[in-house]
């Protein structure tokens, strides 16, 4: 049923504005990466779990906060959402140790699990299926352009105030949302049948990614090992749980017999699981091998997230008229092409060359994103709308944390235990050109899964 307009403004402008927020307040903190370690005397492996740890509490929670969601109220999911994420950012920027700054973290990425939970699913309830993908593409340009900000307002945050500044800079908008949330949004979504909350499936869930998260971080110390083969075994006793209960956490059956959906998810796995980590591996290589400032890093670093932005919207519109598999498709294959060219820069590559190679990376993205997004919520009936935006999301923070998990297995096995500002500079170059180049096959993976989807009309 068609929503009020007001209902659909109010619904469209919170949706957005905590698109915005939640990839800002991450890109944001990433440039302060570098003076975090610097303060704490981390290492470059405990570096790379600052954005880690919010990826993988985003991961934990996002599926049991897109079912309690259908269940209990999308809006009141949400809601929550961005009160935990705003006090969450006040309590990180007072930290004053390492393990105290990945704790506030994982608590950002548990309110950033239950808007991304709920995001798309408000929009897909709001809009009617005709004007869908419009509305999608607006969430998803929101996202990008969080991206874009990210870097040049954390830079600049860092650079006048410190990196305790990149936690606080998205709170005004956080507020605004709290407050149109509250006073706006009249409607509370939910799927009228009540459902049991699936206890045992969130926590196999929850300790499988865990566990494999963590292993990957210790190899190749043989503890590293024997968590990735618990993360293995929890995996497949979570899915063997889900296809045995009447309401599991995850309802495996949406990819049974549903190849839109499934090969929709994967290509999103595998293109997140490319491009995430690119910011974190720029900020590195802009500041540590380039030696620019964080502030004109921030700058060079928005050209991807800055063509993402402008284009979402135009390609969410062209979803509605066209199917997503060419247009999602030739963009999967852009973004491997502009990281196999990142993956070939070295310490005397011109600046102009890393802002073209990044342009490139989010032209292809931004063909991506929105098609494929449009495409996974076309393809399922209204009351699973929830289900598919919290697969949405789970597949992008996997895909994420999985980008995250090559930088630290590479970082783990290539320079161990050793302070990022310690690196030396060929070494780290090395580093950061391998896990480029694994971002880039994990991109032409998504291109081949993207084209075997198949159409709206069973084509493959």
């Amino acid at each position: 049923m068609t929503q009020q307009p007001g209902l659909r403004r109010a619904a469209l402008f919170i949706v957005c504005m905590g698109a915005f927020i939640t990839p800002m307040m991450l890109s944001g903190v990433n440039v302060a990466i570098p003076a975090i370690a610097r303060e704490f005397a981390a290492t470059a492996t405990a570096g790379s779990w600052i954005p880690l740890a919010y990826l993988l509490s985003s991961a934990v929670f996002m599926l049991p906060a897109g079912r309690i969601a259908d269940s209990h109220g999308r809006k009141r999911v949400y809601l929550g959402g961005m009160i935990v994420i705003t006090l969450a950012s006040l309590l990180a920027a007072a930290a004053d140790s390492i393990a105290y700054l990945l704790f506030c973290r994982a608590l950002q990425g548990l309110g950033s699990a239950m808007l991304f939970a709920t995001g798309a699913a408000i929009l897909s309830a709001a809009y009617p299926p005709e004007r869908r993908g419009g509305a999608i593409g607006l969430s998803v340009s929101a996202v990008y352009l969080g991206l874009t900000c990210g870097p040049a307002l954390g830079g600049w945050a860092v650079g006048a105030f410190g990196w305790r500044a990149s936690f606080l800079i998205h709170l005004p908008v956080a507020l605004a949302v709290i407050a149109v949330t509250a006073l706006k949004l009249k409607t509370d979504w939910k799927d009228a049948r009540a459902r049991p909350f699936d206890w045992k499936g969130s926590l196999l869930y929850g300790i499988s990614i865990f566990a494999l998260m963590f292993g990957l971080s210790r190899l190749p110390q043989a503890p590293g090992f024997a968590l990735l083969a618990l993360g293995g075994l929890g995996f497949a006793l979570f899915f063997r749980h889900a296809g045995r209960v009447p309401a599991p956490v995850f309802d495996v059956s949406l990819f049974r017999g549903n190849r839109m959906f499934t090969f929709s998810c994967l290509a999103a796995l595998a293109l997140y699981s490319a491009v995430f980590s690119v910011s974190y591996l720029m900020s590195l290589y802009l500041q540590n091998i380039k030696g620019l400032p964080p502030r004109t890093a921030g700058l060079i670093m928005i050209g991807q997230p800055l063509v993402m932005a402008l284009l979402s919207p135009f390609t969410g519109k062209l979803s509605d008229r066209r199917e997503p598999r060419a247009l999602a498709s030739l963009g999967a294959a852009l973004v491997a092409v502009g990281l196999a060219l990142a993956a070939g820069l070295t310490a005397r590559s011109g600046i102009a060359t890393v802002f073209f190679y990044l342009a490139l990376t989010g032209l292809g993205f931004a063909l991506f994103s929105s098609p494929n997004v449009n495409a996974i919520m076309g393809s399922v009936e209204k009351s699973r709308l929830g289900l598919a935006a919290s697969s949405v999301s789970a597949m992008r923070v996997l895909g994420q944390m999985a980008s995250m998990a090559v930088v630290t297995l590479v970082f783990a096995l290539l320079v161990g235990p050793v302070e990022i500002t310690s690196l030396d500079a060929d070494l780290l170059m090395r580093s950061v050109s391998m896990c480029l180049l694994a971002a880039a096959c994990l991109a032409a993976a998504g291109a081949l899964l993207s084209w075997q989807r198949g159409d709206k009309l069973g084509k493959v």
